[in-house]
């Protein structure tokens, strides 16, 4: 527990029609009786009070009409983005969307046709693949290097890959699986590159809050205006304070043209504003919530230097990744010399775990498992003695 805040305290998300336990059976053959949940990325932890009591005023007032008027709302988005980030946001320059997932798939409605080119940087978060084979776009994949155990881009075989039909890359800043804090340096780099050749940039930045000691996120579309003429920037509350569930995510664009047109793909879809308790529980977390992130960054950095040391020093042939942000651990079990069908009986039959499979990430995935170590310590620990457990015979 740190000041004040517990997140010491395991809460039983069994049977409250919850994904992440609820559907770990279906999806992993883990049952919730006997099995961890460590995969899809929401946390074990209740969000910071002020959410709950915003949420328990609308029960307590008990109408639950259509919702207007987003004015309180873009002033906490204004206000957080530039207090932690650095970023001068204007309200017009805000939508709304069903979560990120969502949004990209608008986007790449909104600015691709069919049979258009559209990179993503594997391994990562794999909607990315579906929102553009969804919609008829072809997937380049420019896979991430790795140098001195961490991820690079590898911009030399970006530029052999691209060509007059592609149309956008998808950027996963920080990265989701392999915790890279991209530095203002990477970042310039990309949007260069990109502006020269005209290519779109939609940079999903949902976990930006989540980086660590001695690391800092840098907002793309923050390094200038005509970096931020070619790039639209994803972002939500939902990671950061763990509200996955209210399905808000916001679509964050500087440029005129690029906004009519994705207002006019939002129209198109009949999306006309979010759904009540979206905005409601963000708006009283990005006001009240910055001191129970600080406490939750400390409370993660031990779990993540425990899951480190656990993996480095106790189950053979097994490495962590060093994550800068994220609370994904991507966990390399090349090194123990079993196959990708091996890793998961061991981790899902005999640790009765339920983390995502490396190849879900796409190229580069392969022998990774991603565990989700946003829990309390006495769960964590218990799922890292199961792992060493399966991977010790």
């Amino acid at each position: 527990m740190l000041m004040g805040y517990d997140f010491d305290t395991i809460i039983d998300r069994r049977d409250t029609q919850c994904l992440k336990w609820d559907g770990m059976e279906e999806r992993f053959g883990v049952s919730p009786e006997d099995g961890l949940a460590m995969w899809v990325a929401d946390m074990e932890f209740c969000p910071p009070p002020e959410v709950n009591e915003a949420l328990r005023r609308a029960a307590d007032h008990g109408i639950h009409g259509y919702p207007g008027g987003l004015v309180l709302y873009h002033d906490a988005i204004m206000n957080w983005m530039a207090r932690r980030h650095g970023w001068a946001v204007e309200p017009e320059w805000i939508f709304t969307t069903h979560g990120i997932v969502n949004a990209v798939n608008l986007l790449v409605q909104a600015f691709c046709e069919p049979g258009d080119q559209v990179v993503v940087q594997p391994p990562v978060y794999y909607p990315f693949f579906g929102a553009i084979t969804a919609n008829g776009c072809e997937v380049i994949n420019n896979q991430l290097v790795q140098v001195d155990g961490r991820y690079r881009m590898d911009l030399a075989e970006l530029d052999r890959q691209t060509g007059p039909a592609t149309r956008m890359l998808i950027l996963c800043s920080p990265h989701n699986p392999g915790g890279r804090v991209w530095t203002r340096v990477e970042l310039k780099e990309l949007a260069e590159f990109c502006l020269e050749r005209d290519i779109l940039i939609v940079s999903d930045e949902i976990h930006h809050d989540l980086v660590y000691e001695g690391y800092t996120h840098t907002v793309l579309a923050s390094l200038g205006p005509e970096i931020a003429s070619q790039v639209i920037t994803c972002t939500s509350a939902s990671k950061t304070f763990n509200l996955a569930g209210t399905m808000t995510g916001n679509v964050i664009i500087s440029n005129d043209s690029l906004r009519r047109r994705f207002q006019l793909q939002m129209a198109r879809c009949g999306m006309h504003g979010p759904n009540r308790f979206g905005p409601l529980t963000a708006t009283a977390a990005y006001n009240h919530g910055e001191k129970w992130l600080e406490d939750l960054l400390k409370y993660l950095q031990g779990n993540r230097d425990r899951v480190d040391s656990v993996v480095r020093e106790s189950l053979p042939g097994g490495t962590s990744m060093p994550l800068e942000g994220t609370y994904l651990a991507w966990l390399d079990l090349w090194g123990t010399g079993h196959s990708m069908e091996e890793i998961v009986r061991r981790v899902q039959e005999d640790a009765r775990l339920a983390l995502n499979h490396g190849p879900t990430f796409g190229p580069g995935g392969d022998l990774h498992m991603r565990l989700n170590f946003a829990c309390p310590q006495s769960m964590l620990d218990e799922a890292l003695e199961r792992l060493v457990s399966a991977f010790g015979v």
